[in-house]
């Protein structure tokens, strides 16, 4: 076989093989395409899916969020209310401490008449006993209401019964049956009042200012 020929084979040859390399790229490039666009399809496919099941699992997480909110509410409520029927159990338990020393010098005053019979003694406990009532009675803010030689004022004084007199103006408060109390400047009990008028004024009853 001579020079030409071979070489003529040799070029047919190359031709071939250089038109299968390039039949294979070409496959491949449509192999690799097909992949890319299946893959796309399961993409947008499984997208809405994903997306569905990141919601549940976020409502789920907010719904046990609420929950656990809801139950330390309810028992936050309930420790407080623990809280006020113990303090409406023992509000009082302050007053009626001081309370104690009263009765134990009543009973004392009491005790020291009958052994001695002497009314006077017992007579000047009562007054002590009082005293110390009313010393109670102003540290937790409870007060008189001034009543005696005062004008007549519905808001405090109740009238029991008028008493005609010339010597104080009409509708004066002449004279006090039971006292009254104001507790924080609030009325807990009216004093009952004797209340004057003039002797003319017969039908007259106490004026409301």
């Amino acid at each position: 076989m001579d020079q030409e020929t071979k070489l003529a084979l040799k070029e047919k040859r190359n031709n071939k093989n250089q038109k299968t390399d390039d039949g294979s790229k070409e496959e491949a490039a449509q192999v690799a395409e097909s992949a890319e666009g299946h893959e796309g399809k399961e993409n947008k496919a499984n997208g809405p899916h994903e997306e569905s099941v990141s919601l549940e699992e976020q409502l789920s997480i907010e719904k046990d969020r609420l929950m656990r909110l809801s139950a330390e509410f309810d028992n936050y409520r309930k420790r407080k209310q623990r809280e006020i029927d113990e303090f409406k159990k023992f509000a009082t338990e302050t007053v009626f401490k001081q309370f104690l020393s009263v009765v134990d010098n009543l009973e004392r005053a009491i005790a020291s008449a009958e052994k001695n019979n002497d009314q006077d003694s017992l007579l000047e406990g009562v007054k002590l006993t009082h005293k110390e009532i009313l010393k109670i009675f102003q540290a937790f803010n409870v007060k008189p209401v001034e009543a005696q030689n005062q004008a007549f004022d519905p808001n405090f004084h109740q009238a029991v019964t008028q008493k005609e007199t010339d010597a104080v103006p009409e509708n004066t408060v002449t004279n006090v049956l039971q006292t009254g109390y104001v507790l924080n400047d609030r009325l807990i009990r009216p004093a009952m009042v004797v209340v004057s008028k003039n002797p003319q004024n017969e039908t007259s009853e106490p004026k409301e200012q």
